[in-house]
């Protein structure tokens, strides 16, 4: 097969000439995602208090976030500012199965945060029991295994296709489907593959998610004080906005790369842009002001400053 040295992405198609000023807002995005995930981790570390199975999850889903957004961001704001389009075939390789595998591994960690949140509403005397840090260990690994075993053939797939015709990907990153449509000869295999495995693996987490919400809504209705149930929507609202805000644009940007042509080229890349930037961005925030711990922590830590 014939791999070629690099290919030319090229940012947001149809803006191009806004891209030099779109790069501010990314930049600053970015630049709150890295400081709050890593703020996130570091109050996390060092504070014995917040030592909790709720607070791992807490922690894989920012180290992820971390992965996924210094995986794209750099060189998207190097091709918005310094028009440097070009990545070599490796890169771009390396690019597409970070971003794929730990998009999927993030959705396996929402799966484990709301089996979290199940146990301590609907289990509360059995948590600290069955949340052990052994099995704590072992749903972030099993996350973790499933989805990069699940991504790794299609990325080889991929890998070992004959590239013929022109290197310009119309993207902004090296999305899977972006590429492939770059290969000669069959790409079936390829586009079924991508399109059964992200279908499976998030249809199966979000439909496990749905149920384990509504076992929780059962048990907090059925709560005789009024206070307990306010207490039990509060702390599982931040979650759920956080599962509405990765699922949503994540599943926009998917099937409308495949089958949304009617959809606007810059408005698909432009979502799938922030896809990988704006949950980033938000979910240290949104934890950060309804996890009273935390926040009071940060604003600790602050003040002594």
């Amino acid at each position: 097969h014939s791999s070629p040295s690099s290919f030319i992405l090229t940012g947001i198609p149809g803006l191009e000439d806004a891209q030099f000023w779109i790069a501010f807002p990314f930049c600053t995005m970015y630049f709150m995602a890295v400081l709050g995930n890593i703020t996130l981790l570091l109050v996390i570390r060092t504070d014995p208090s917040l030592h909790l199975p709720m607070f791992y999850f807490l922690s894989m889903l920012a180290a992820i976030d971390l992965v996924l957004t210094t995986s794209t961001m750099p060189k998207l704001l190097s091709i918005f500012w310094f028009r440097s389009h070009e990545i070599n075939f490796e890169g771009c390789v390396a690019q597409m199965f970070f971003i794929h595998s730990f998009s999927m591994v993030e959705s396996g960690v929402l799966l484990t945060m709301a089996f979290d949140r199940y146990l301590a509403i609907c289990k509360p005397l059995r948590y600290s029991t069955i949340l052990t840090g052994p099995i704590i260990a072992k749903l972030g690994l099993t996350a973790a295994v499933r989805d990069i075993a699940i991504v790794t053939p299609a990325i080889c797939m991929v890998a070992n296709l004959s590239y013929c015709g022109p290197r310009v990907i119309h993207h902004s990153y090296c999305e899977h489907m972006s590429v492939v449509k770059l290969a000669c000869g069959d790409t079936r295999p390829n586009s079924i593959y991508g399109i059964m495995a992200a279908t499976v693996v998030v249809g199966s987490d979000s439909i496990l998610i749905t149920v384990s919400y509504m076992l929780i809504l059962r048990e907090v209705v059925g709560l005789s004080s009024r206070e307990a149930r306010l207490k039990s929507f509060g702390t599982c609202s931040s979650h759920v906005g956080v599962i509405l805000l990765f699922y949503t644009p994540a599943l926009f940007s998917f099937y409308t790369q495949r089958w949304g042509r009617s959809i606007p080229a810059h408005l698909r890349i432009l979502m799938a842009d922030l896809y990988l930037l704006v949950p980033p961005m938000l979910n240290p925030l949104i934890y950060g002001m309804r996890t009273k711990a935390i926040r009071e922590r940060v604003l600790s830590l602050l003040w002594q400053k």
